[in-house]
């Protein structure tokens, strides 16, 4: 599936797009472009967010879309998600893959390209690095250089994501560093997301 990690990467939020209606958010996402979607919740347990996670994979496939799971190997592997997204706190790359065998796996490696070619050489799918901007999600996130993306570049050969703070008006900096994917959350759940998504893609074609 490496070959689809590419474009708008987009995550949902617990608050921003409740469980009760995050299909209808991803919906709107999917028909305005996305090409990737994560389902992010920190606070219910696997059981809780299982019947909405298989709506979520089964919209994500009529897209032809990846769907990412974060930080829940055993419902990835339950559901046959298409992905799951690890980070700093979370199990190591191996001990994911023994329970989610098949699939893809991602890893947030911050500001480390150290990290970053570690998680290639242990089997990632691909790497994200952020924060790159004030992230209204993650307002307490550590802030990187871009110059980490050009780095990262020559370091590893699997897709790269960049996360954290990117809106309309700064996702031209990021795009210009022809990365695989551009993650956001707020910027694309916040309000109109259909409009959001659309005017996003537009600002990634540089």
């Amino acid at each position: 599936m490496s070959q689809s990690l590419k474009g708008l990467y987009v995550i949902t939020d617990e608050y921003l797009t409740p469980d009760e209606t995050v299909h209808s958010y991803v919906e709107d996402a999917l028909m305005a472009g996305a090409s990737i979607v994560q389902y992010r919740n920190k606070t219910k347990s696997d059981e809780e967010v299982e019947t909405i996670c298989r709506i979520l994979q089964a919209l994500c496939s009529r897209h032809n879309v990846p769907f990412i799971i974060d930080d829940r190997p055993y419902l990835a592997a339950k559901i046959n998600a298409d992905g799951l997204h690890i980070g700093k706190d979370d199990i190591p790359i191996e001990e994911a893959r023994k329970i989610f065998p098949k699939g893809i796996i991602g890893v947030s490696c911050y500001g480390s390209i150290r990290k970053a070619k570690e998680a290639q050489e242990e089997g990632a799918d691909y790497v994200a690095f952020g924060s790159f901007f004030a992230s209204p999600t993650k307002p307490h996130s550590g802030m990187i250089s871009l110059n980490v993306l050009h780095k990262a570049k020559e370091a590893v050969d699997i897709p790269i994501c960049a996360i954290g703070g990117i809106s309309e008006t700064n996702i031209g900096q990021i795009a210009a560093t022809q990365i695989d994917m551009i993650s956001v959350v707020s910027a694309a759940f916040k309000g109109n997301t259909k409009g959001n998504v659309s005017n996003l893609i537009k600002g990634m074609k540089i």
